[in-house]
């Protein structure tokens, strides 16, 4: 399944690592230097102002959306994902 991160831009549930708040990243020197050493792989629209970080292997991408909505989007997907599925079988007989 796959999250929308805004504007254009939607994410497979199973590529995201970690879904970081923008306010946590401005105050962890940590955060800071994680992003830092990651910056060749930053996908920044730019369009609005970003408000969270969602982490994957392959990319860092800025997104608006706050990161309790993305973790609420994500844990929606994994609860659809979840429900089993009955498929309906007709046996044909002669």
């Amino acid at each position: 399944m796959f999250i929308h991160i805004g504007g254009d831009t939607v994410v497979s549930t199973k590529d995201v690592i970690s879904i970081l708040d923008h306010q946590s990243v401005k105050s962890s020197k940590v955060n800071q230097a994680f992003l830092q050493a990651r910056r060749n792989m930053v996908v920044d629209q730019g369009v609005e102002e970003t408000k969270s970080y969602v982490i994957t292997k392959d990319a860092v991408y800025c997104s608006p959306i706050s990161s309790l909505t993305l973790k609420r989007r994500a844990q929606f997907v994994d609860s659809l994902e979840q429900v089993p599925v009955q498929a309906e079988v007709e046996e044909l007989t002669e």
